[in-house]
């Protein structure tokens, strides 16, 4: 169930922003949406009594309000994946847009995880939420500078990719509002390589957009 709503002159509908990992790329994530029109929630594994938000315009929820917003952040280590989307109750995630930032290493060596001949981790995860237009998107920078100001010096380029051009279109108007420079690298087997961490040539590039 969508938990858009009217916007407070009652005009144009708000999207609802769920993220699923309250640690450091999750609470970095609602604090820049939080800047937008959006309603952001913002979910861990203990229950919405146990969420720190970084900012007032957050809500504290469970992973199954979290998991009932038009746009869903999993922000949950590689090996938790799994679990957080079991904990969702959502067996059917068609009307859905899925954000994926995570990067497919295991704690607490870090190994990569063994993806299946997959070009992509993303492709993983896609298959996590079945009916779901996954977008890969703010896996390449840390939680620090994720969390800072994108306008400082000029805007903070964030990557996107994935295989729904809409999906995309809508994750980048996103990044825009909340300050970032985004730009679309297209279909996951083109763009999921260039992001992948370990390995691909973008993940902890510190790149911006001049003014």
């Amino acid at each position: 169930m969508s938990r858009t709503r009217p916007t407070r002159n009652g005009e144009q509908p708000m999207t609802s922003i769920g993220i699923i990992g309250a640690g450091g790329i999750g609470t970095a994530l609602a604090r820049r949406f939080a800047t937008t029109d959006a309603e952001v929630l913002l979910a861990n594994s203990r229950g919405s009594h146990t969420v720190q938000t970084p900012d007032d315009r957050v809500t504290a929820a469970d992973i199954t309000e979290a998991a009932k917003a038009d746009i869903v952040v999993l922000a949950v280590p590689w090996n938790r994946l799994e679990a957080a989307v079991a904990n969702s109750g959502i067996d059917d995630w068609s009307g859905k847009i899925v954000i994926d930032p995570t990067n497919p290493l295991s704690a607490p060596d870090f190994p990569p995880a063994d993806l299946g001949g997959h070009v992509s981790s993303t492709q993983l995860v896609e298959k996590l939420v079945p009916g779901a237009e996954v977008v890969k998107a703010f896996g390449t920078l840390t939680p620090p500078d994720l969390g800072a100001d994108p306008t400082a010096g000029g805007r903070r380029v964030v990557f996107i990719s994935g295989d729904h051009p809409a999906a995309n279109g809508t994750v980048a108007r996103l990044a825009s509002k909340a300050g970032w420079a985004p730009i679309d690298l297209g279909l996951l087997a083109i763009g999921g390589p260039l992001l992948h961490f370990p390995g691909g040539p973008l993940p902890t590039l510190r790149l911006r957009l001049e003014r």
